[in-house]
């Protein structure tokens, strides 16, 4: 989520290659994180990503890196530099927790939560929000290279899952690394400033499993769904999902031992930044039948795959 400490403005200039970005975040996009917000190019009310898409909302003027759970947070992810530079300022002591709780503390301007900001030679800033609390690893003055430790990802903050927002600026103007000129038309961009091939899909699948009934939403946020045994009163196959519009359509399938166990497709009707769906069947007998169940979901947008997730369990 957009933190309300970041200066806003218009796009600053950037030349391609003039400066570089690292990833920053110690996982892998697509595999056990994913891009789940991209900074809006829209001037006005309504909202656009570089890529012409949704994978935005009003006013953001960041990149949110998300991980699939609260379990995955806790295990703990590491934030790192993404370009060498100074430690501008570090700031501790939020809690991680999401901010519609009614627990959660006031934010008294304090929507980055945990953060730090480094200062990089030739006018460029990095921000890095959310950051977990006791994570910090560095201070005010602090000397770092690209790929240095910073902390690891929370939830502190003005947020609601586990994310690093990170901001670029030059000049005290934010830039979208991902299509750094600001009169750009949308659409795949020419030139990006990060170091590496980094993609962001358009959205996509975080993650899927198995349960023995349809799981509560939150349960499925925190990665605590206990997968069903060979006695389960319902055999459910279930599926996280991020950045999907309206019209997408979602196929969902189950087969065990013995084949088909339950199917379906459904034409989701509203686009939403996170989301889940499940299928199911109930127990017929006394017990499901040995062997391996596989559940897949296919994600389709205007007819084109734009993901796809295999997940796997057996019983006895």
């Amino acid at each position: 989520m957009r933190p309300a400490l970041l200066a806003l403005g218009l796009l600053a200039p950037a030349s391609a290659g003039a400066f570089e970005l690292q990833f920053p975040v110690a996982c892998v996009p697509g595999q056990n994180c994913h891009i789940q917000h991209l900074p809006d190019r829209d001037p006005g009310p309504e909202r656009r990503d570089f890529a012409c898409g949704t994978l935005t909302y009003d006013g953001h003027d960041g990149t949110d890196i998300a991980l699939s759970s609260l379990s995955a947070m806790e295990a703990g992810v590491d934030v790192l530099a993404a370009a060498d530079g100074v430690v501008r300022g570090a700031r501790d002591g939020m809690p991680d927790i999401i901010v519609s709780d009614p627990a959660a503390p006031p934010l008294d301007g304090r929507d980055c939560g945990n953060g730090i900001a480094i200062t990089h030679d030739g006018g460029w800033e990095t921000q890095y929000c959310h950051l977990k609390l006791g994570s910090i690893a560095v201070k005010t003055g602090d000397r770092v290279r690209a790929g240095d430790r910073l902390g690891q990802i929370g939830l502190s903050g003005n947020t609601e899952f586990p994310h690093l927002h990170l901001t670029l600026r030059q000049d005290g103007q934010w830039v979208d690394p991902w299509s750094p000129e600001p009169d750009a038309a949308c659409g795949p961009a020419e030139s990006d400033l990060w170091a590496g091939d980094v993609k962001a899909d358009p959205g996509g699948i975080i993650t899927a499993g198995f349960a023995d009934r349809v799981p509560e939403y939150a349960a499925v946020k925190a990665g605590d769904v206990p997968s069903p045994d060979k006695t389960a009163p319902g055999l459910v196959f279930w599926v996280y999902l991020f950045g999907t519009r309206a019209d997408d359509v979602l196929h969902l399938d189950l087969t065990g031992p013995e084949g088909t166990v339950v199917q379906d497709s459904v034409t989701l009707e509203r686009t939403q930044a996170q989301s889940f769906r499940a299928i199911g069947r109930k127990l017929r007998g006394d017990r499901w039948p040995s062997g391996s169940y596989v559940g897949t979901a296919d994600l389709r947008r205007d007819g084109t795959l734009i993901d796809r997730f295999e997940a796997r369990f057996s019983l006895p």
